[in-house]
């Protein structure tokens, strides 16, 4: 149960997060410590989820608080790369309709 996240700034207010593995309760940590600080300092957020091949509902709470700290401040969470099984997910958990989602990385 590994993950791994890169990131990418594009600029000052633009940051890419790229992140692969499986995104579950022993992995969300990681990606809240990088990704909730991100959400202070940059305007929007790619997170690149193209190389995640499980998330669950400790994931989707990251997302979840990542896009509410964004709104607030009228940022942008973007995910962007789903794989099918990932984009069922959010859609049946209703997601898609509040968190932007891009086809392709």
């Amino acid at each position: 149960m590994n993950v791994s996240i890169q990131e990418q700034t594009q600029s000052d207010k633009v940051t890419t997060l790229v992140v692969s593995g499986e995104v579950d309760a022993f992995t969300a940590p990681q990606l809240r410590e990088k990704l909730m600080p991100l959400t202070r300092e940059s305007r929007e957020i790619y997170l690149d989820l193209s190389e995640v091949n499980y998330m669950d509902s400790t994931g989707l709470g990251v997302l979840i608080g990542a896009y509410k700290s964004l709104r607030v401040q009228g940022g942008r969470l973007v995910l962007v790369g789903m794989s099918p099984r990932l984009s069922r997910l959010l859609k049946i958990t209703g997601l898609t309709e509040i968190i932007d989602i891009e086809d392709g990385a």
